[in-house]
């Protein structure tokens, strides 16, 4: 596993768009461990410039702190406004942008591209949205400068053509290769996409489950009232939290090895689920 940082652990990563700037700091004083401003869906074709510019001057007014959990996610490589919006991200980099989000993620070259963008500090969050990118998971999540995938379930949808139920069932196959990608590049777990409906909390709840189940670290976030039940529901209970600190205690005692605790088996990987749940808590991943 790759170095956990605050971004790598963060739970809430919130959408906020770019010709919004007055919500831009709103969205970093929301709790959410990274904001995500974008020029992609929430940006009209037509509002795509002064969006660039807006966020341009937003920007500019954040902190060192605040800037470091931006993300900017751009317009999809090949269409009409991506290279701009490069230019963009690479002037906002150099000023301390923490990294990019790419849409329709679907080839290694698309993101080597960005590295150069966001220079040796920036890091990327390719979005899988496409059977062309669940294709090619191992060389997206391999990339270099990759931080965590994200899964953009609702675009992969319409690209198959599937009418997926509430439970999105349909979906397990496809959420568990993100998992195993990300195992295999030594990634932070994935980022499960959004809940559409910010006001249904009963589904909100029931999707950040099914994450959890399913062995992702963060959600995808659409408005701020989702950041508080995405971070608790994500994140170690108080009774996790007790047993990692006993498990820890305990092996720490023992020297490591094999012990027994509360007549149960505790080795290595149990031991590392247990650090693991301590380091969500002390690094206070949002």
């Amino acid at each position: 596993m790759k170095a956990a940082t605050p971004l790598a652990l963060a739970r809430t990563f919130l959408f906020v768009p770019a010709d919004r700037p007055e919500r831009h700091a709103r969205a970093l004083a929301s709790g959410a461990g990274a904001v995500i401003v974008d020029l992609e869906d929430a940006v009209a074709p037509e509002r795509k410039a002064a969006a660039r510019e807006q966020l341009a001057r937003s920007h500019a007014a954040l902190s060192a702190g605040e800037r470091s959990r931006l993300f900017v996610r751009v317009n999809p490589s090949g269409t009409a406004w991506h290279d701009e919006d490069r230019a963009l991200v690479a002037q906002l980099s150099r000023q301390g942008l923490a990294g990019v989000v790419l849409p329709k993620a679907e080839r290694a070259e698309e993101l080597a591209a960005l590295v150069a963008t966001v220079g040796p500090q920036g890091v990327l969050v390719p979005l899988i949205e496409s059977a062309a990118g669940l294709a090619a998971l191992d060389a997206l999540a391999n990339a270099a400068q990759v931080l965590r995938l994200a899964f953009g379930h609702l675009d992969f949808q319409a690209d198959l053509g599937l009418a997926c139920e509430a439970d999105e069932a349909e979906l397990v196959p496809v959420r568990l290769a993100l998992v195993l990608a990300s195992r295999r590049a030594g990634l932070a777990a994935p980022i499960d996409g959004v809940s559409p409906d910010w006001r249904d909390r009963e589904r909100l709840q029931l999707d950040c489950a099914r994450a959890r189940r399913g062995g992702f670290g963060a959600k995808l976030c659409i408005h701020p009232e989702q950041v508080g039940p995405v971070h608790a529901a994500l994140g170690p209970s108080a009774e996790q939290l007790a047993w990692a600190r006993r498990v820890n205690e305990a092996m720490q005692s023992a020297g490591g090895g094999v012990i027994s605790l509360d007549g149960r088996m505790v080795d290595a990987p149990v031991l590392r689920l247990a650090q693991r749940l301590l380091a969500l808590e002390a690094q206070g991943a949002v």
